[in-house]
């Protein structure tokens, strides 16, 4: 399984973005898929995933501005992020998991992950 993650860039506070992750392999669909983040000198944090049957998940700092979707036809997954801050600046994360796990929130949930896009929200 191979994901390309795409779409971040430079925008200003209050601002749209949508990310993109294309997913190789046969197991898109039977997966639950994550959006995780890491700005400079921090961890990687949770952001949102979505489980194998449509269900949704997000952290507290974005709850209500960011949204993320499946799309198991194309083998993508999606995060539209509105209202960006200055603080949701950092690199993001997709990521593939098995449905037999529980915490979606959770880094070890997930078995692979794309190589990252950079978003960036000016003040």
């Amino acid at each position: 399984v191979k994901l390309q993650a795409y779409g971040g860039g430079l925008v200003q506070a209050g601002g749209s973005l949508r990310l993109s992750c294309a997913a190789s392999g046969r197991t898109f669909s039977n997966s639950n898929l994550a959006w995780f983040r890491q700005a400079p000198g921090k961890e990687r944090e949770f952001v949102a995933a979505i489980n194998w049957s449509g269900s949704t998940y997000y952290a507290d700092s974005v709850k209500g501005r960011f949204t993320i979707s499946r799309d198991n036809a194309k083998n993508t997954v999606y995060l539209q992020m509105n209202s960006l801050k200055p603080e949701d600046t950092a690199v993001y994360y997709c990521a593939q998991g098995r449905t037999t796990m529980t915490y979606l929130n959770r880094r070890y949930s997930y078995d692979y992950w794309g190589q990252g896009t950079q978003v960036t929200v000016s003040s």
